[in-house]
């Protein structure tokens, strides 16, 4: 499972121009799943996207992470994350779960991000396999690819 995290002063998932989720300050987190991943992988994930420190302190050293810093999650399925691209000039997504096992894996990880976020700050997602614009305002920029 990967997920790639950027700080963001405000986050947005459209499906057909409808806003399917939102956040202001916060992470948006682009997560993709492999065929390899369980809902113990995307427990390990979760924690570490919201225990990671990427905010500022009063000395501007990110040494915050989202919940202290009292931002939201908008969590958004890409699995061209767990593409191969190693050779050639095509990706080959022979790593990445089915589509079934990916949106059972993407819901668990949406429910559990939501009973572990302190209840005042929002959690939002995406459509799963839906035709999504994403727009953002990154914060830095600041973006990391994490890896469980």
């Amino acid at each position: 499972m990967k997920g790639l995290i950027q700080r963001v002063k405000h986050a947005k998932v459209e499906v057909s121009s409808e806003s399917v989720g939102a956040i202001d300050h916060g992470i948006l987190l682009l997560l993709g799943v492999e065929a390899s991943d369980s809902e113990d992988t995307a427990d390990k994930l979760l924690h570490k996207v919201l225990h990671y420190r990427i905010f500022g302190d009063e000395q501007g050293k990110m040494n915050l992470n989202v919940q202290q810093a009292g931002g939201g999650l908008l969590v958004v399925s890409q699995f061209t994350l767990v593409a191969d691209t190693a050779k050639g000039l095509r990706p080959s997504f022979s790593r990445g779960a089915s589509p079934q096992q990916a949106n059972e894996l993407y819901e668990y990880f949406l429910r559990q991000a939501r009973a572990k976020m302190a209840a005042e700050l929002p959690v939002a997602g995406g459509q799963f396999a839906a035709d999504m614009q994403v727009s953002l305002c990154n914060d830095g920029p600041v973006t990391f690819l994490l890896e469980v």
